[in-house]
């Protein structure tokens, strides 16, 4: 664990700066997240974790076997602790698993510590990329892009919530990275002023 992860509040001279605020990146299954994150966090110098990954480590487990054995709601509840005290609270890229910020509350608790940036593509560019991947166990079933089609329409909401959304379908790598860095140098300026404003 990295302590609670929360900022104490900032006096005049620790001030958080625009270039240590966190970026959350984050939308369902198969939009780039985990790959985009590291590409980003290279270019910033920041660390980059994968919210799944680092429950896997913890719990010894996969995905798949924490959901047949302990089930979605523990799942879930693993994601909450990651947020809250699992990670750093500055200089990092954090890939959120895909129905991590659906959760009540967790959109407002990921914008409280940093910039939320929303990945996307269509059904038919997410079927593809998470097609024979079995670390997906909401999509073990005999029609997946039926699934699919379900989880988005509840999830998109949330989704288009978040922040700045950014449309991975048909572009080169270099392109979406650049994209998300305009977007989170810009919010990233936003953040750091009313966190010194209000004592995040």
């Amino acid at each position: 664990m990295f302590g609670n992860g929360r900022r104490a509040a900032l006096p005049e001279d620790a001030r958080m700066h625009p270039g240590d605020v966190n970026l959350y990146l984050v939308g369902f299954m198969g939009t780039g997240k985990t790959t985009i994150g590291r590409a980003v966090a290279h270019r910033l110098g920041f660390a980059v974790l994968d919210s799944d990954h680092e429950i896997e480590k913890q719990q010894g487990k996969t995905i798949p076997q924490i959901f047949a054995t302990a089930g979605e709601p523990a799942f879930r509840a693993m994601e909450r602790a990651f947020v809250d005290e699992g990670h750093p609270a500055t200089r990092t890229v954090i890939a959120c698993g895909g129905g991590l910020v659906v959760q009540p509350g967790m959109l407002a608790k990921l914008k409280e510590k940093g910039v939320v940036i929303c990945l996307h593509a269509s059904l038919e560019t997410i079927l593809r990329r998470t097609q024979g991947n079995r670390n997906r166990p909401l999509l073990d079933v005999e029609d997946p892009m039926e699934r699919i089609r379900a989880l988005y329409a509840a999830r998109e909401p949330i989704y288009n919530q978040s922040g700045t959304v950014i449309l991975t379908d048909g572009r080169t790598m270099l392109d979406i990275v650049q994209h998300v860095l305009r977007a989170y140098r810009r919010e990233a300026v936003e953040f750091a002023r009313t966190a010194k404003t209000h004592g995040r």
